[in-house]
């Protein structure tokens, strides 16, 4: 039976998923939580609805149940989600070519680059080389503009490099071109509305008292350099160091200011909670029979969900990565002792920078949410996620 947390953490679970409940807590006595928020839905049903800690520690404000904030990458799969649906409903086509829709795109050698090349990755165009000036990620049309005329990185298709930033640009943009409406406005009234989702791309400033800002990941916290952290000092001109550097303002604190909650940066700066991840991805899940979905029709989910990119070496974050159409899929790099997010073969969803994480897992009819404020260390998934995931495949539920 659901029944109310009387200690730290509050919120609700079932009596079989405390063993998640204690993981939960035990990142803030052990691993240096600060304030965060963790939901479960199993075939349908909210099992899990919990927060804890603080939501402003400059402040003592206390994150509470309608807490929200940044989830950075988490965002990817709203904006994919965006596109989805429009080839669902016979708009587009996902191996059409972009400048199909958006013509100018196929300047500098982008002529051959691909719908799906834009969700999975491999378009080419993980950053701009031209110095971006203060306040060019908000400003859509400058973003955009740059975009079309940039030369890839490589032969559109041909490789892997994550998309951190461009992502959001280049989908959006296709989207607004076929709908007319910006990404921000199209996610929200045909999907988080319709959802029920506290989940926004382009922030309404009666929602900023709501925020919890984002605690940047000190370099003590850091640990040793990998190849992602030695590409940003070794290789200034690589896509790495363009993706993390060059950024029109979005770092180093653009993501905590009220203009950068209120553009639209459907790659990074999507704002919503745990409750609002899992509600995304239970309109995924299903009931646990593999393929129904209250957004995508069964051949759209699948075709979403499909791995089409994979490498050993992703250019821009310098480990293995695997992915579907606007998602991640699982990457178990423990091997090789490097950056993972460890997921069930049937799980598919996404981190963001820091360590928040939403995914779906429709073969057991789980969606699964967690954001927090303070950021961790790493390009994937750090120890707090991870244990979290563990735990609860760990319940025989």
């Amino acid at each position: 039976m659901d029944h109310c947390v009387p200690t730290v953490v509050q919120g609700q679970w079932r009596d079989e998923f405390a063993p998640l409940v204690d993981v939960f807590r035990a990142n803030f006595t052990e691993r240096g939580e600060v304030g965060a928020s963790l939901c479960v839905v199993s075939n349908g049903d909210s099992v899990v609805d919990i927060w804890a800690g603080e939501a402003d520690p400059d402040t003592g404000t206390a994150w509470g149940r309608d807490t929200v904030g940044i989830v950075f990458s988490n965002t990817k799969p709203a904006t994919a989600l965006c596109l989805h649906l429009l080839a669902d409903r016979g708009l587009l086509r996902l191996d059409d070519p972009v400048m199909r829709y958006w013509p100018d795109y196929g300047a500098a050698g982008k002529g051959i680059t691909t719908l799906r090349m834009l969700l999975d990755h491999s378009a080419g165009l993980p950053a701009l080389r031209q110095t971006l000036p203060d306040g060019a990620a908000f400003d859509w049309a400058e973003m955009t503009r740059r975009l079309a005329d940039e030369e890839p990185f490589w032969k559109p298709g041909t490789r892997v490099g994550y998309h951190g930033l461009t992502f959001g640009w280049l989908v959006g943009e296709v989207v607004r071109r076929v709908t007319g409406q910006s990404l921000g406005t199209f996610f929200r009234q045909e999907i988080a509305e319709p959802l029920g989702l506290d989940f926004w791309i382009g922030l309404p400033e009666a929602v900023e008292p709501r925020i919890a800002p984002v605690i940047p990941v000190r370099p003590a916290q850091a640990g040793p350099r990998g190849a992602f952290e030695r590409a940003l000092v070794e290789e200034p001109d690589s896509a790495t160091s363009l993706y993390f550097r060059n950024t029109g303002g979005w770092r180093p604190s653009g993501f905590n200011s009220r203009r950068g909650r209120a553009a639209e940066i459907p790659a990074a700066n999507g704002i919503t909670n745990a409750r609002g991840l899992a509600g995304l991805y239970a309109a995924l899940a299903g009931n646990g029979e593999g393929n129904a979905s209250n957004l995508l029709s069964p051949a759209a989910l699948a075709q979403a969900v499909q791995v089409t990119s994979a490498t050993h070496e992703d250019v821009t974050l310098r480990v293995p990565t695997r992915f579907a159409a606007g998602f991640m899929r699982n990457m178990d790099n423990r091997g090789r002792n490097l950056d993972s997010v460890v997921l069930p073969a049937t799980a598919f969803g996404h981190v963001g920078a820091g360590g928040s994480l939403g995914f779906a897992d429709p073969a057991r009819g789980l969606a699964f949410g967690y954001t927090m404020n303070r950021m961790g260390a790493g390009v994937l998934l750090n120890e707090r996620g991870q244990r979290l995931v563990d735990s609860l495949y760990r319940l025989p539920v």
